[in-house]
């Protein structure tokens, strides 16, 4: 069972108390909030790291930023309700396979609610990885659409939709916890961490304590880091930039894959 101090970081209404010997018409006043860095390390399983994210509001800018999304929309999705907050990791909780990406995107995870869900990184990813049976189905476009994953968990670097896909180092840092936390409870079954993009690259490496000058960045760059289980793979980023110009193919990401699987120790597929 979760511990108290961690039990405040999962429910999103923690942060608040009310004053019932000051009247209906006095706002809520916040309390004071336990940081990522102080309950995480408490958590004890997947499903509780995922309520934290979505509870976390530690990066004002970020959590400001994304309930304005939220709020304007984009025209194409008007109709549609915004999730708005810290989007959690999505997958299987004993995978042998984590993907590390860098952000939700602000009309994508941040609208669906699920990470690479409802944009065309995810529509690049999750066919990726049906092509290599790891998911039920080619397509993510919302939560409760069937998608199932067998031997991946999927995370990011930065749980909120940053403005301009850029988190800053604080907000990365701020949000290192639950990639710490998640790396620590997948560690009986986890074999490769697969990172999209240089940022989630460093994150990654930052979190496991490594010298990102001895595992530098690359497409298909494969690494046995020291003193550590974990076999490391690099990958452009899924995003539309690296898809739509040819610089990340399928054919590419599919070579990826193939490195992944050798080193999965446990039967994944669907």
């Amino acid at each position: 069972m979760d511990s108290p101090l961690a039990s405040r970081c999962t429910s999103p209404g923690a942060a608040f108390r009310r004053n019932a010997n000051v009247g209906a018409s006095m706002r809520r006043m916040p309390s004071p909030s336990p940081t990522p860095a102080e309950c995480v390390p408490r958590l004890i399983t997947i499903s509780a790291i995922e309520r934290a994210v979505t509870a976390c509001s530690a990066c004002p800018r970020l959590t400001k930023y994304c309930g304005e999304v939220a709020r304007t929309k984009r025209r194409a999705f008007a109709d549609q309700d915004y999730w708005g907050r810290p989007v959690p990791g999505f997958g299987d909780p004993q995978a042998s396979l984590l993907i590390v990406g860098l952000a939700p995107a602000a009309h994508g995870g941040n609208r669906t609610g699920r990470v690479f869900t409802g944009d065309r990184s995810g529509d690049f990813l999750y066919a990726g990885l049906h092509r290599a049976g790891f998911a039920n189905q080619p397509t993510s476009v919302a939560r409760g659409d069937g998608l199932k994953l067998s031997g991946v968990y999927i995370t990011a670097s930065a749980c909120c939709a940053p403005p301009a896909n850029k988190p800053t180092p604080v907000e990365l840092a701020r949000c290192r916890p639950f990639l710490q936390r998640t790396l620590e409870l997948l560690a009986p079954t986890l074999r490769v961490i697969l990172t999209l993009g240089g940022i989630a690259h460093d994150q990654l490496l930052t979190t496991l304590g490594a010298a990102r000058r001895d595992f530098p960045f690359g497409h298909g760059v494969r690494y046995q880091l020291h003193g550590s289980p974990y076999i490391l793979l690099g990958c452009y980023h899924v995003s539309q930039q690296n898809t739509f110009t040819g610089r990340l193919t399928p054919a590419m990401f599919d070579a990826v894959m193939e490195l992944a699987k050798p080193a999965m120790s446990r039967e994944n597929k669907t």
